[in-house]
């Protein structure tokens, strides 16, 4: 399973990456689509909407199970990715490279606090 290194991830996998702005573009991770299967339509947050971290802000649906995206820490939403929304399958062809939404962290440090690739493997090792 692919695992970027470069990558924050939570435990309820969502991965986050900050950007040189500060703000923190968050999606699904492989481990999480796979686990999904064929995703045939996603929901995404309102820009401009607060969420504390663990909140439901997004939701991810397959032809499986509906899945809730959880925004990693405390922040609001200022970017949507439309596109993948308007072709959700793009999240199974490129879990990395197809985010859903930006937020502009509350507490910059509250990055610092999400796993690392290593820490997040092991939460996929059943």
């Amino acid at each position: 399973m692919n695992i970027p290194t470069d990558l924050k991830y939570t435990e309820s996998h969502e991965w986050v990456r900050r950007e040189e702005d500060g703000t923190l573009t968050v999606g699904i991770t492989e481990y999480a689509q796979d686990a999904l299967g064929d995703i045939v339509f996603v929901e995404l947050p309102q820009v401009g909407k607060a969420f504390t971290a663990g909140s439901d802000a997004a939701v991810v649906e397959s032809v499986k199970a509906a899945s809730d995206i959880y925004s990693p820490v405390d922040g609001t939403v200022t970017a949507v990715n439309q596109p993948v929304a308007d072709a959700p399958d793009s999240i199974n062809q490129d879990a990395y490279g197809s985010w859903l939404f930006k937020l502009a962290p509350s507490d910059a440090g509250s990055y610092d606090n999400l796993l690392d690739a290593d820490a997040y493997g092991k939460t996929t090792d059943h």
